[in-house]
C-alpha cells in the first residue's frame, strides 16, 4: 500500500490533463489553458515524486540521500506557482501578464532558496516518509522545509479567498467550479498545516510525525481530487449541459419516429445510425430522418384536417403554438396511414398546407401531441375510415 494514494491521486490529475492536452495542442498561445495544464501536471507530479517508492528510487538512482525531498518540494513550489497565474488568468484584466509573471517571479525564488538550503544541509540519513519531522532541527535543511511549507500554505490560502471571493459575483458552471475549486484549496492546505504544526512540535520535543505522514497525506489526496473537479467543471459543465439537453430531445422525438418508423424502412429514408456518437450527434441523426420522412409525405398532408384540427385546439386552449403542433401531430399521424395505403389527396396548389414541413424547434411539440393529443388518435381513426370509404 506504500505510495498507493499518491500514485492514485497522480493518476486522477494527469487523468484531467489529458483530457485537456488536446485542446493546449490546438490552441498553444492560451495562457489559460497553460495555466490549467500546468497545474494539473504539476500537481500530479508532486504527487508522483512523494509517493515513497519514487523518493527511493531518486535517492538510489542519484547516489544523494534525500535528493527527492527538494525536487519533490521544488515541483510543490511551481504547482503553487501555477495556482496562482491561473487564478489570474482565470480573472482576466489588463494586468494578467504582470502579475502573473511576479508570482512566477516570486515563487522561482522559494525554488532557488530551496536548492542552496538543501546544498547547505547535511542530511545524510534517508527518510522516505518522514523526513519534515526527522531533519525539523537541522540548519538549513529546516529552513528549507519551513520555505516550501510557507510557500505552499501561502498559495493554497490565496487561491481559496480569490476562488470563494469571485464565486460570489458569477453564476452557473463558473461559479460552481469555483466553489468547487476553493474547497479543494481550503482540503490541500491542511497538507501544509499538519506538517508545519509536526515541524513546530518537534521544535518544541513534541513528537507528531503521525501528523506529517498519515494526516497530511490524506488532506493532500482529498484536496487534488476536488481542486482537479473544480478546474474541469466550467470547462466540462457546458458540454454536459449541451449533452443532456440532446439527449432529453432525442427522447421527447421517440414518438414522432416510431409513428414515422413505417415510411423510414419502407421508403429507406432513415439514414445509418451513428455508432459511438455524441447526445447531439444522435440527435442531428434521428432530426434528420424525421426531416425525410415529414417532406416524402408532404403529397399526403390533408389541409382541411389541418384546419380542423387547428381552430378546435384553438378554442380548446387558446395556445396558437399548441394548436399548431396538435394540428401538425394529426396531419401527420393521416398522412402515415394514407401513404401506406397509397392514398394521396388532391395535389392541387389550392389543397397544399399553408405552411411548410416543421422545422427541428417544430419537432418536440408535434411528438408530444402525437403521444398525448385525443385530436391526433381521432385523425388516425378518420383516416382509417377514410381510407376504407375511397376503397
Amino acid at each position: 500500500m506504500s505510495g498507493l494514494v499518491n500514485y492514485i491521486s497522480c493518476g486522477v490529475l494527469w487523468l484531467g490533463l489529458a483530457v485537456k492536452a488536446p485542446d493546449l495542442i490546438r490552441h498553444r498561445q492560451d495562457p489559460y489553458l497553460r495555466a490549467i495544464c500546468a497545474v494539473l501536471g504539476l500537481a500530479g507530479l508532486c504527487f508522483f515524486l512523494g509517493a515513497p517508492p519514487t523518493v527511493g528510487a531518486i535517492n538510489h538512482v542519484s547516489g544523494i540521500p534525500n535528493l527527492a525531498a527538494p525536487m519533490t518540494y521544488a515541483a510543490i513550489t511551481a504547482y503553487s506557482a501555477a495556482s496562482q497565474v491561473l487564478i489570474v488568468c482565470w480573472r482576466g484584466g489588463p494586468q494578467v501578464a504582470v502579475t502573473a509573471r511576479r508570482w512566477i517571479f516570486a515563487y522561482a525564488l522559494v525554488v532557488i532558496g530551496i536548492a542552496v538550503s538543501f546544498a547547505l544541509g547535511d542530511a545524510p540519513v534517508e527518510r522516505r516518509t518522514d523526513l519534515d519531522t526527522y531533519y525539523a532541527t537541522t540548519p538549513f535543511i529546516a529552513e528549507m522545509i519551513v520555505l516550501y511549507l510557507v510557500g505552499h500554505l501561502t498559495a493554497v490560502s490565496v487561491t481559496t479567498v480569490s476562488s470563494l471571493r469571485w464565486a460570489r459575483q458569477v453564476h452557473g458552471w463558473l461559479r460552481a467550479g469555483l466553489v468547487t475549486l476553493g474547497v479543494g484549496t481550503l482540503c490541500a492546505s491542511g497538507y501544509s498545516l499538519c506538517k508545519l504544526t509536526a515541524v513546530i512540535g518537534r521544535w518544541f520535543g513534541q513528537d507528531w510525525t503521525a501528523l506529517d505522514t498519515n494526516v497530511s497525506l490524506a488532506a493532500a489526496g482529498l484536496g487534488a481530487f476536488v481542486v482537479s473537479a473544480g478546474i474541469l467543471i466550467p470547462l466540462a459543465g457546458p458540454r454536459l449541459t449541451r449533452w443532456l439537453l440532446s439527449w432529453r430531445t432525442y427522447a421527447r422525438l421517440a414518438p414522432l419516429e416510431r409513428e414515422l418508423d413505417d415510411v423510414l424502412t419502407r421508403r429507406s429514408l432513415r439514414l445509418a445510425r451513428p455508432r459511438w456518437a455524441s447526445p447531439t450527434t444522435r440527435l442531428m441523426w434521428r432530426q434528420t430522418s424525421i426531416h425525410n420522412a415529414l417532406s416524402y409525405l408532404d403529397a399526403f398532408y390533408d389541409r382541411v384536417l389541418y384546419d380542423r384540427t387547428l381552430d378546435a385546439e384553438l378554442r380548446a386552449t387558446g395556445d396558437p403554438e399548441r394548436a399548431e403542433a396538435t394540428a401538425w401531430a394529426s396531419v401527420i399521424a393521416a398522412a402515415t396511414r394514407e401513404e401506406r395505403d397509397s392514398v394521396a389527396v388532391s395535389a392541387d396548389e389550392a389543397d397544399r398546407l399553408p405552411v411548410e414541413v416543421p422545422g427541428p424547434a417544430a419537432l418536440v411539440p408535434i411528438a408530444e401531441a402525437l403521444a398525448g393529443s385525443p385530436a391526433v388518435a381521432a385523425a388516425r381513426v378518420s383516416s382509417r375510415a377514410t381510407t376504407r370509404g375511397r376503397a
